[in-house]
């Protein structure tokens, strides 16, 4: 059984960071996905691959990995810089700018 343990990166509908905190261990599929013949719903019979456990470190990650027998990879997540500008959303408004402000 092997599981993949992992920080998620933020959405690329927001700006902001939430649930992108936690650890995360997501079992990897042991059996491809097939489509329904009848529906045409995607499918599987790897039902590990459902499972998602979330834990505030990586170091509890890999303690439960470790405990229950389960070889782990961690991908280490990229942070990202800080985007502060110095004047920040009020130097859109700014009353005392050199140039003409136009839309």
């Amino acid at each position: 059984m092997t599981a993949r343990i992992y920080r998620p990166a933020k959405t690329a509908m927001s700006s902001g960071t939430a649930n992108t905190r936690d650890w995360i261990l997501e079992f990897v599929a042991n059996s491809p996905r097939e489509v329904d013949p009848l529906m045409g719903w995607t499918s599987s019979d790897d039902t590990q691959a459902q499972v998602r456990l979330r834990f505030e470190t990586k170091e509890q990650a890999l303690e439960y990995a470790q405990e229950n027998g389960i070889m782990a990879v961690v991908t280490t997540p990229r942070t990202r810089r800080a985007n502060i500008r110095p004047g920040g959303y009020s130097e859109n408004f700014a009353t005392d700018r050199r140039g003409s402000w136009t839309h």
